[in-house]
Parts: structure tokens; C-alpha cells; sequence
């Protein structure tokens, strides 16, 4: 994720992770209170990166270490919540700029975690020193032409210093933990700027689709979202309530157009008779009929992209570009309408990969 990315580079732990192999190393737990300020310079002139952790609650603050002493000088803000795996961003003092949203997961950057894992099998101890109030390895290693040598916590694994060489250069200092407090930081280090306040109760993407499914939104993906899969398999495709996946049976028809990514001006027309009756014309478009009359509508040879219609007499019609993504060899489609009385409403298009609702 994004931001989980910007925690590591700010504080220059990223790259040099991704630098050699892992290595493991006994430490304490890691604090869940804690201030942690770093500098880096790994992506240019020096940022100093401030760490605040209050048991689920994460803030990173980072700004320019030129501007430390102006009250006015931009700061980059980025909140992270633990528990709900969301984080909002946005700056500071001047927020009028809006509040960026999104959900992180997997390691956030936490300074205290996984810092051991900086240096492979290959690296070794040089000695060991006291910086800034911490006893620490020094080790070093290597990976293609670069030279790494690290200062590491022997209580934590934290890195507290890391120097980068590459094709020769004189080593350089990318980043330096300079102060690190134990003392929990006040609550109000968390608090967001009104511009926040929608993004943070906006529910996520994730919250959307299980609202929309009643089930783990893992089990489902974007059926309208591409590149569509060269893989072969047959689509099954069905019709359901939001909320419930109620399946309906009924009072609707479907159409689909394998051919319409090669036509060139492919214009389709759907027509509703007064009682209610579809018909479809205009291209490679034609009707399917559920075989056993179970409300299951079978694809076979579907390409990576074709065009599905799916019409509810006067409630309304709908379409949409699908593209093909393989789970199995029967892999299900489903449209999950939210008021089948009234298409407009909306529904969504959503392959089953896993759970109880991928089974043909």
C-alpha cells in the first residue's frame, strides 16, 4: 500500500530491507507507546520523521530538517488506525488541500519491527557501539554493488543507524533514529483536521463490499475491472440480492456479446415490450436462457472481455463490460442488484474466487 510505503521510505528502512535476504534475531517485543524521531536522507535533502504510537493508533509526521525550526513549514501527516487497517493523510498546518483516504495492511513500518531483517545470512558483526543511548550491533553486508552497515538495538532489532555504499562510494549515513521515548504521547497527537472528518467516517472499499454481500469481501472481485484472463473457463452467471445473495429465479432476462471487443462499432439496442418482454439486437448481441430455469446462466467459451445485458422487464436494464477472471473451471458471475424493483438503484458485478458462494 501507499502509505505503508511512505512509513519505510521515510524512514529508509524499506529500500534497505529489500536490499538482501532476511535474517532472524531475538528481541524484545516491541512497545505499543512510544515518540520515535528519525532523519533520512535516503531520497534526498534531510526529513526528519517523527513516529507516534498510542496503542492502535499510529501518526507519522514528516518534514524538512531546513525548515525544523519554522512553526510554519509544511508538514506530511499520515494516521494509521491498527485496528481498522484505514489511514488518512494530509498536511499540515495548512490542510485546506483535502484529506487523502485509503486502507494499508501487513507490516504498517512500525521502527520497532522487523529491523533485524535488514541484513542476510551473509552479513556479520564489525563491533558494537553506544548511539544515542542505545546498545547496538554494528553489522555489515552486501548485496550486487551495494555496501550495507547497520547499527542495530540489541533489545529491539530496531535500526538505529544505516549507512548505504554503492559501486565504491564512500559510505553515507541514509538514516539515523536521533531520540526515541518510551512515554506514551497524548491522545491529542491523534486528532484529525475537520477536512478529515468525512474520509475518516467514509466507509472503505472493502466495508462497501461486504455490506453488499453480506459475506468476506475477499471472496469476491471486480468483474468490471481489466485485464481481462486468456485462461479458459465457463461462466456461470447469476442474479442475486444485495445483502443477502439471495439468488432470484425469475422476472429477468440475459444477453451477451462475445464478440463485441473485435467489433469496431458495435451498438447495441435492448427494447421492452408493453408487457414487459426484452429484446436484444445490434452486434454479436443474443439472448441466453437459463438451462434448468434455476436463474444459473451458462457462458461457455467466454472470451477475456464480452458485454453482458441484463434486463428486468419495466424495473429497468443494465450493462456492463465484463472481464473474465478464472477461479476454476466453472467459475461463478454474479450481478448483485440492490432493488430488483428498481434498476436504477445500481448493483455491482462481482467474480466469486473462494467461500461458500464460488460453488456452481
Amino acid at each position: 500500500m501507499f502509505l505503508r510505503e511512505f512509513t519505510f521510505c521515510a524512514a529508509g528502512v524499506a529500500l534497505l530491507a529489500a536490499c538482501v535476504p532476511a535474517t532472524r534475531a531475538q528481541t524484545a517485543p516491541p512497545p505499543a507507546a512510544y515518540t520515535v524521531t528519525a532523519t533520512s536522507s535516503l531520497f534526498g535533502p534531510p526529513q526528519i520523521v517523527k513516529t507516534y504510537r498510542l496503542g492502535s493508533k499510529v501518526l507519522v509526521d514528516q518534514f524538512s530538517e531546513a525548515n525544523a525550526a519554522d512553526p510554519n513549514a509544511p508538514h506530511s501527516r499520515s494516521l494509521f488506525d491498527l485496528a481498522t487497517h484505514k489511514n488518512l493523510s494530509w498536511s499540515w498546518p495548512d490542510s485546506s488541500g483535502g484529506c487523502g483516504a485509503g486502507t494499508f495492511s501487513g507490516d504498517w513500518g512500525d521502527p520497532f519491527a522487523g529491523a533485524a531483517d535488514l541484513l542476510g545470512t551473509s552479513s556479520k558483526q564489525v563491533g558494537t557501539e553506544s548511539l544515542h543511548g542505545f546498545t547496538t550491533r554494528i553489522l555489515e553486508g552486501s548485496t550486487g554493488n551495494t555496501e550495507i552497515r547497520a547499527w542495530v538495538d540489541t533489545k529491539y532489532g530496531m535500526v538505529v543507524k544505516a549507512q548505504l555504499s554503492q559501486a565504491g562510494s564512500p559510505l553515507k549515513t541514509v538514516m539515523e533514529v536521533t531520540e526515541v521515548s518510551l512515554t506514551a504521547p497524548p491522545a491529542s497527537v491523534f486528532a484529525i483536521p475537520a477536512v478529515c472528518a468525512a474520509a475518516a467516517a467514509a466507509p472503505t472499499e472493502e466495508e462497501k463490499l461486504a455490506a453488499l454481500t453480506g459475506s468476506d469481501p475477499k471472496d469476491f472481485v471486480d468483474a468490471t475491472h481489466g485485464p481481462g484472463s486468456q485462461s479458459a473457463c465457463t461462466v456461470l452467471y447469476r442474479v442475486v440480492k444485495a445483502g443477502s445473495l439471495e439468488p432470484l429465479a425469475s422476472d429477468f432476462q440475459v444477453a451477451v456479446d462475445l464478440t463485441s471487443a473485435t467489433e469496431p462499432t458495435a451498438s447495441h439496442t435492448v427494447g421492452i415490450s408493453q408487457s414487459g418482454r426484452a429484446t436484444f439486437s445490434g452486434g454479436g448481441l443474443h439472448e441466453i436462457a437459463s438451462p434448468t430455469h434455476n436463474g444459473v446462466f451458462r457462458i461457455d467459451h467466454a472470451p477475456a472481455q464480452f458485454d453482458l445485458e441484463t434486463a428486468f422487464g419495466n424495473a429497468g436494464d443494465t450493462q456492463a463490460i465484463i472481464y473474465l477472471q478464472c477461479f476454476a473451471p466453472q467459475t461463478v458471475l454474479l450481478y448483485v442488484v440492490k432493488n430488483p424493483a428498481n434498476i436504477s438503484d445500481g448493483g455491482e458485478w462481482l467474480w466469486v474466487k473462494s467461500g461458500k458462494y464460488a460453488a456452481p
